[in-house]
């Protein structure tokens, strides 16, 4: 690799703030805020709004929305051709 063109690649904290996970990791953002993790050293902190800990496909717990009631409004328009 050519020196002096890459960003640097350093430990990162990344936390969910939805769920108040956080997890270690290399990244190449950064941040002027910092906390300190389980070994004691100070990492930059990126404040995410979701991540696998808290997103529903990871956990399980997707919701089926029904805007406008456009499942009852299918099963009236195909009643006799759907099954079920």
């Amino acid at each position: 690799m050519k020196p002096d063109i890459h960003p640097n690649y350093i430990p990162v904290v990344f936390q969910d703030l939805s769920s108040d996970f956080a997890f270690l990791t290399k990244s190449t953002m950064s941040s002027k805020e910092t906390i300190k993790w389980e070994d004691g050293s100070e990492y930059p902190l990126i404040k995410v709004d979701i991540s696998s800990h808290s997103h529903p496909f990871y956990t399980g717990k997707q919701k089926t929305l029904d805007v406008g009631g456009r499942v009852d409004k299918f099963r009236r328009r195909y009643a006799g051709s759907v099954k079920e």
